[in-house]
């Protein structure tokens, strides 16, 4: 990847992707190397989602999706989950301003029952608040897992098989699409994993068949505007094919 921009050129303002996934990691590595608490790392992580929200937004972005938390992180220390547990529900309220200044709407996306219920009626507070807003949509991966997903999706289509209300040969690619938790959202054109690691940690694993992989090795709390910047003009030059010629 290049040196980072502050704006977007005109090939990266003319091939813009409609949906951005990003896999934020490396806020325990980022305070680890600077002697801080994890925690820390998790607080100057919740700056980088403020800032690339704004400039998503910015660039013309219609979707982004944030792994925020994942089935597997319930087990990581309690105290460290009770921690993130405050800080979303602290940003989902103290950012409702910034989000309506810059019209964006927000989704969530996960096993939302298994959620603190002060944060379960954060996010509907929230959710609510910015209902009316018609730019950039904001989708929370919470309590997410893309295998947990698929089981959910393959569950309720076999439940209505059984019921006589679907047929196997029926089944196909829209069919399952419409039973994943993102039915409502289109599939991920890109996917920016932050950190250096080179795998999806069970994130979108339906939805990013045909999307483009961006790694960069900087960690999440370092990565701003001009790192986000950077994976758009990365992706323009890219050639989607799709599987054809």
């Amino acid at each position: 990847m290049s040196t980072p921009a502050s704006q977007l050129s005109a090939q990266g303002k003319a091939n813009v992707p409609a949906h951005v996934a990003i896999i934020m990691d490396g806020n325990g590595r980022w305070a680890k190397q600077r002697h801080l608490p994890r925690v820390e790392g998790h607080r100057q992580g919740a700056e980088s989602v403020r800032n690339i929200v704004r400039a998503a937004g910015e660039a013309g972005v219609k979707y982004l999706t944030l792994y925020a938390f994942s089935v597997e992180n319930w087990s990581r220390p309690k105290d460290e989950v009770d921690t993130l547990m405050k800080y979303l529900a602290r940003y989902l309220k103290n950012e409702i301003g910034e989000l309506n200044r810059n019209n964006v709407r927000l989704e969530v996306i996960g096993q939302i029952y298994r959620l603190p219920e002060f944060v379960q009626e954060q996010l509907e507070k929230t959710k609510a608040a910015l209902a009316k807003n018609n730019g950039l949509t904001l989708i929370l991966a919470l309590s997410y897992g893309g295998r947990t997903e698929i089981i959910e999706a393959v569950r309720d289509i076999a439940a209505k098989v059984k019921a006589g209300r679907l047929e196997p040969e029926e089944i196909n690619e829209q069919v399952i699409a419409q039973h994943l938790y993102t039915r409502h959202f289109p599939d991920p054109d890109l996917l920016v994993r932050t950190s250096g690691e080179m795998r999806v940690s069970n994130f979108l694993l339906w939805q990013i068949s045909y999307a483009e992989l961006v790694v960069t090795p900087t960690l999440w709390p370092d990565f701003r505007k001009p790192q986000f910047l950077e994976a758009l003009e990365e992706y323009a030059r890219r050639h989607r094919r799709f599987g054809g010629l």
